[in-house]
């Protein structure tokens, strides 16, 4: 006996209207997302805020406790009150504040209350021992 034509699975038959009842889809829940419980840690979904106040770090609290110049570069050695050091070139920026110029002994800061407000100057003098 010769082999015939190889012939396909039967399927489900496609649906036309009429030739199967319709049935609802069960509807869900909608809410603003799941829940999340921090336990004591930072809730990863809000945005930081490092923009001055209770919360942030200010220019005015810092100290300068160096500057180190060399032939390519001027970095400034600003250390803030909880002891914890930064080092830092012009353009950088520094809880409220961003770092404009590093002078002999001093650097200036520009510290805006708000975004989009008037800033002001904050001068940081290296204290001599």
């Amino acid at each position: 006996m010769a082999p015939g034509p190889a012939q396909a699975a039967p399927g489900p038959a496609p649906l036309t209207a009429g030739s199967a009842p319709l049935v609802p889809l069960p509807t869900v829940p909608t809410s603003d997302g799941p829940g999340y419980d921090p336990k004591g840690r930072r809730d990863p979904f809000v945005s930081l805020e490092l923009s001055g106040g209770a919360k942030g770090l200010q220019v005015s609290t810092t100290k300068l406790t160096g500057i180190v110049r060399s032939a390519r570069t001027t970095l400034a050695l600003v250390e803030t009150p909880d002891g914890i050091g930064y080092i830092l070139k012009p353009g950088d920026t520094l809880g409220d504040g961003r770092l404009l110029e590093i002078g002999a002994d001093n650097v200036v800061f520009t510290v805006s209350a708000t975004p989009g407000s008037i800033s002001n100057r904050v001068v940081l003098k290296l204290a001599a021992n």
